[in-house]
């Protein structure tokens, strides 16, 4: 045989004592021995003996055989292994009493002995995801032990195992074999770089190779050794990460940023929000989108910002998050910290992908904030999901929008919903029956009555996935990218400037002669007045026709001529002035439709009652001067307090007409009360000089003869009782009322000039920010 002849086998299998322990700590596992054919029933100690098959006598261990080292006899017997169908591992050793040095090893099949169901470190803690058991009690093993001359000698050898071994075509599945050669790590790094995924890795080793058994590895080996790539990498980048927002935070205390856990740690979570984010949010934080959709595959780190829309519909900036894992744990913590940097003031609602783990974050940290997955992200995953029916049915994706966009309700849209998925039997599609679960938080017509400032429920909101295009992509690495997301910021913030530009220094061209679109356009951001013209033009094409009152709410059905069938009610507060549509599109994008500006038409409103004014969509926005409602305009004032007296005495003035007309009797009683009253009214108007003016409107004590009488009465015992005369009480009276009538003018005059230098003042203020944003931007390019 080969006694007394020494082996020079030496292959690198790294690691060290106890690496293929299958009772280990690998983190996933693909396929394990007790997967490939054990016969033992699950740890029992199988019947029978399983010999290796074929002419191995070259390779096969034996007793006295020599190698140079321990590490040579290790890979020797896992070479002998691999080609026999079984996997390794270190068992046991043996130390020299003098020095401590290992003088006895013991190399074994992965299945020798049995797992310790009682060791303390299991014994008292509930495990989540019980491991397969593999070890049952093969006896199989190699034990080698170091001579005098340094040299080590197989001291036992058994080959026999109680199980049954791996065919050649799935060894590669055993632990101790699944090894990546250097060539092949060269190759991982060169396409991790270019940004592929392990799947897509793998699937270019298999080809390079010619088959997954000659790669000799699983893809849990690829995803771990890129995984463990990208925490090397990390280690050094998110240092520059840290010593960046330290560095912003030390030159403005304002900028904030958080770390979560230690940061004296390798790898943490980070989150960072500059002082203009901050004041942001405060103008423009009722509505807010979370997207981490922004991964540099290099890493696969999620970057995930925080945007929103400002007053001219553009996207801003709340705050940037690195997340290292994506668990509950890390978003329910990113989403706290985010709250405390904008001062503990939750949103409105606020808009992410569609996951469940963000969804349980959300909800324990936002519970009374409206949360709304990304519609438009689950159009394109299901165009993934559904691609053998986009491809089998071409007019599928059209009726799939339709169904979802332009329904007008929820019963609409369930039967909808229903008809489609019978019409191309994907009723019990799984993914599709996922996402029809999660309706509410998707679908428009359940999310109208929120706001999400969107100005229109079928186009795609500009802040989702948009802030860093052009800027962060899946290339991009963290050295980088501190440099682009400065040049974002800087691009993000010349096109507000621009916008507020041409605001401020451009007339729009109005299209009707309504008042109420020329106080828009003085009111309005330039894109938010565009829109609104929109719909007020849009008024012309539609009629109001009444179809309830009960008293103090009329409802309107407004639909375009010859599609009354088609029609959205709206329900209109004469005394209030407040209107509410069908359509819901005040409450989802803050502008008013056209159906409830038909309604006013027709109501003669002249101008927007300053309830329907909403500061964030004017120019003013980010003022902190609060003008009085009502107050934008002496005109404005006016024609608001007009339209009220106006429409208070139209609405009485048809039921008075109404009931007036249903008998003769009535109709005599309902004229002599008209006469009598227009009497009355043209009294009031020739004494309107004599009367005080409370606010724009007439005193209540003057509408009617008896308060008048009683105020007489009043006057005349007053009189008496101080002795004067009644000529000289009427020329006080008339004097006094001058005198009031003529400071309640004068304060119009001096609130109208205060609001003028206001308006004013906020102007300038504009116009000097413009300047000085444009300087600094041309001092850049000269630079």
């Amino acid at each position: 045989m080969m006694d007394n002849e020494v082996l020079e086998f030496d292959i690198g299998l790294g690691g060290g004592e106890g690496e293929y322990d299958d009772d280990g700590g690998d983190i996933e596992h693909p396929i394990d021995e007790d997967e490939l054919g054990d016969s033992s029933g699950g740890g029992a100690v199988a019947t029978g003996i399983y010999l290796p098959e074929g002419d191995l006598s070259d390779l096969e261990p034996c007793e006295g055989m020599e190698f140079e080292s321990e590490e040579a006899a290790k890979a020797f017997y896992n070479s002998y292994a691999r080609r026999v169908g079984f996997s390794t591992r270190v068992s046991s050793s043996r130390r020299s009493r003098r020095d401590g040095a290992i003088i006895q090893r013991q190399f074994v099949c992965a299945k020798e002995g049995f797992r310790n169901l009682n060791e303390k470190r299991t014994k008292d803690r509930e495990i989540k995801r019980p491991r397969t058991i593999t070890r049952v009690g093969c006896k199989a093993s190699l034990s080698v032990k170091m001579q005098d001359s340094g040299k080590w000698v197989v001291s036992g050898f058994v080959r026999e195992h109680n199980h049954e071994l791996v065919p050649p075509d799935q060894v590669h599945c055993l632990r101790s074999h699944r090894q990546i050669s250097g060539a092949a790590k060269t190759l991982i790094d060169t396409l991790q770089a270019a940004g592929m995924g392990p799947r897509r890795i793998m699937s270019a080793l298999i080809k390079e190779y010619g088959g997954i058994s000659k790669v000799g590895f699983t893809e849990v080996d690829c995803r771990n050794y890129m995984r463990n790539n990208r925490q090397r990498s990390l280690e050094g980048d998110i240092q520059l990460v840290l010593d960046y927002l330290r560095q912003m935070h030390s030159e403005n205390p304002n900028f904030f940023y958080a770390v979560q856990g230690d940061e004296d740690q390798s790898v943490n979570n980070v989150f960072w929000a500059d002082p203009k984010a901050r004041m942001n949010y405060t103008f423009f934080g009722d509505t807010v989108t979370f997207d981490t959709t922004y991964r540099s595959n290099r890493y696969r780190l999620p970057f995930a910002p925080f945007t929103g829309v400002n007053h001219h519909g553009q996207p801003v900036l709340f705050g940037c998050a690195f997340l290292i894992n994506e668990s509950e744990a890390s978003f329910v913590w990113l989403f706290k910290t985010w709250l405390m940097a904008m001062s503990g003031r939750p949103p409105v609602s606020i808009t992410t992908d569609h996951d469940s783990v963000i969804r349980s974050a959300i909800i324990q940290v936002f519970p009374d904030t409206r949360h709304r997955f990304c519609k438009w992200h689950i159009f394109k995953k299901c165009q993934e999901k559904l691609s053998h029916i986009f491809l089998k049915y071409p007019n599928f994706e059209a009726e799939f929008h339709k169904c979802v966009n332009l329904t007008e309700s929820i019963e609409e849209f369930e039967s909808c919903w229903s008809t489609l998925v019978d019409k191309y039997d994907i009723r019990d599609h799984e993914w599709l029956q996922a996402i029809y679960s999660a309706c509410r938080q998707w679908v428009p017509v359940y999310l109208r009555d929120t706001f999400f400032a969107e100005m229109s429920i079928t186009q795609r909101s500009d802040s989702m996935n948009s802030y860093f295009d052009g800027y962060i992509n899946a290339s991009t690495n963290l050295n980088q990218f501190f440099k682009l997301y400065e040049k974002a910021l800087e691009s993000r913030n010349e096109k507000e400037v621009r916008a507020d530009y041409d605001t401020m220094n451009t007339l729009p061209v109005l299209r009707t002669p309504s008042p109420m679109e020329k106080q828009a356009s003085e009111l309005y951001t330039r894109k938010i007045f565009m829109r609104f013209q929109e719909e007020l033009v849009g008024t012309l094409t539609f009629m109001a026709s009444k179809a309830g009152d009960d008293g103090e709410v009329i409802t309107y059905n407004v639909a375009k001529f010859g599609e009354e069938h088609k029609g959205y009610y709206v329900k209109f507060n004469v005394f209030e002035m407040k209107a509410t549509c069908s359509c819901q599109m005040f409450e989802f994008s803050g502008l008013l439709c056209r159906h409830v500006l038909a309604v006013f038409r027709v109501t003669n409103v002249l101008t927007l009652p300053s309830h329907y004014i909403l500061k964030r969509w004017t120019r003013n926005a980010k003022s902190n001067v609060i003008l009085e409602e009502q107050s934008c305009d002496v005109y404005t004032y006016y024609l608001e307090s007009h339209t009220v007296r106006y429409n208070t005495l139209r609405h009485e003035a048809f039921k008075f007409v109404d009931e007036g007309a249903q008998s003769a009797e009535t109709y005599d009683v309902a004229m002599d009360a008209l006469q009598g009253a227009a009497k009355r009214v043209s009294q009031a108007m020739q004494n309107e000089g004599r009367i005080p003016i409370s606010n724009g409107k007439l005193r209540s004590h003057v509408l009617n003869d008896e308060s008048h009488a009683n105020y007489t009465s009043a006057c005349q015992e007053e009189c008496l009782s101080q002795h004067t005369s009644k000529d000289d009480l009427d020329t006080n009276i008339r004097k006094l009322l001058n005198e009031l009538e003529f400071a309640n003018r004068k304060c119009e005059i001096y609130r109208s000039n205060l609001l003028s230098v206001l308006k004013a003042v906020e102007d300038h203020k504009l116009q000097l920010s413009v300047k000085v944003e444009n300087i600094k931007i041309s001092m850049k390019d000269g630079i």
